[in-house]
């Protein structure tokens, strides 16, 4: 599996979708800190009062959106609790492995690397390697804009920070291994892409967790990644809080198996 790995990280490496998707996430959270520097802070308000987007009366609500938050409450609320991340980092997931199906490229992989389990936990780790990067250098940008901005939000403590950073890549590789499940059994750019967006946005699960909450029966709902990302604690108060660790370890496991025996049973 190491040279299959090392292949695939080489790939990663001069592969221009895995830079844009991860641009794509950086220019978001900028944005978004450059929308609330207009509305929340005084010096931004004055600016968006004369250009006409807050009234005076919208003055006072708008200050108070960023009471209470901090530096990881914003990492969260631009990019992970939504499902932004899962999303672009999904997508380029699905573009990475449906390219081997795509080209062709899985059959000369395949004939020289005959055991197919070794080529799903290349991509598991291929993708747990990347979305590591992604997480820890976009909480690196958004400490960096927020100092740019004049400090908006005061800054978190570090045990919060990696509690909460351990178990979001847990369960955002157990995403990623979703992806994965989704290119290997559809094989398909268009079909990633529809899975990806579906999961990502929580189209499926809040349909499900609004319909089922009617009959009280949605509780089950919040395990699921997507509301896990949602709903997770930010930092650790007591052992209930451990359950995200075994959603995004559970997630990771059940979708690589699946994805490893759909490539067993199915020809190249």
């Amino acid at each position: 599996m190491f040279n299959l790995l090392r292949m695939d990280l080489y790939r990663v490496r001069k592969s221009k979708s895995v830079y844009i998707c991860f641009g794509i996430l950086l220019a978001a959270t900028a944005a978004i800190f450059g929308l609330l520097w207009l509305m929340a802070v005084p010096r931004g308000q004055e600016l968006a009062v004369r250009a006409g987007m807050l009234t005076a009366a919208e003055l006072a609500e708008s200050s108070a959106i960023l009471k209470g938050v901090d530096s990881l409450e914003m990492f969260r609320q631009t990019c992970l609790n939504g499902g932004t991340y899962n999303m672009v980092f999904g997508i380029w997931i699905m573009l990475f492995v449906c390219s081997d199906f795509q080209s062709g490229f899985i059959k000369n992989v395949m004939a020289l690397h005959q055991n197919r389990w070794k080529y799903v936990g290349s991509k598991i780790v291929t993708a747990g390697i990347v979305d590591f990067c992604y997480l820890i250098l976009h909480l690196l940008f958004t400490l960096l804009v927020n100092r740019l901005f004049g400090n908006m939000v005061p800054y978190a403590k570090l045990g919060p920070c990696v509690f909460y950073l351990s178990w979001a890549w847990l369960v955002t590789t157990a995403f990623a291994a979703l992806v994965i499940l989704i290119c290997v059994l559809s094989r398909s750019v268009a079909a990633g892409a529809v899975g990806t967006v579906l999961f990502s946005s929580g189209v499926i699960v809040t349909m499900l967790y609004s319909l089922m909450n009617t009959f009280h029966m949605g509780s089950w709902l919040k395990y699921s990644i997507y509301l896990t990302l949602s709903m997770g604690p930010g930092e650790y108060t007591a052992w209930k809080d451990l359950y995200v660790y075994a959603v995004g370890a559970g997630f990771l496991i059940l979708y690589t198996a699946v994805a490893g025996v759909v490539l067993r049973r199915r020809d190249i």
